[in-house]
């Protein structure tokens, strides 16, 4: 073998060791990012548990704070309706006769009460 030969097969050999070396540090950064994958994942569930947690004790509150609203309101119109004859005043209204149209007169009703401002609990009252 020729020094040539010696001279750019020690070269081929030291290229195979810095190729070596340089695998073997990508292989420990894929193992690093592989464990900064499974942190994150574990520190974005615990996150995402958190913030939904808040997302339904909030909704929670609205639904609790709605539903307490609405309640005051039906025991108003109940109240209201009990005894609408004598605190509110029931506007006379000329109203058409009912015929075999349903969704007609059911509209046309529903327009002039909504007119004349009458509230839910009285329709029934002034419609017969």
């Amino acid at each position: 073998m020729s020094v040539s030969q010696k001279l750019i097969e020690a070269k081929i050999n030291g290229m195979e060791s810095k190729i070596k070396g340089k695998e073997a540090k990508m292989n420990g950064v894929e193992a690093k990012m592989d464990d900064l994958k499974k942190d994150l994942k574990a520190d974005l569930k615990i996150d995402l548990t958190n913030f939904l947690q808040v997302i339904l004790t909030n909704c929670e509150r609205v639904v609790k704070e709605t539903h307490d609203v609405n309640k005051r309101n039906v025991n108003h119109d109940f109240i209201d309706s009990n005894v609408g004859l004598k605190t509110h005043y029931i506007p006379k209204i000329n109203m058409r006769k009912f015929d075999d149209k349903v969704a007609t007169w059911i509209l046309q009703m529903e327009e002039i009460f909504n007119l004349n401002n009458v509230k839910n609990t009285q329709k029934v009252l002034i419609a017969t």
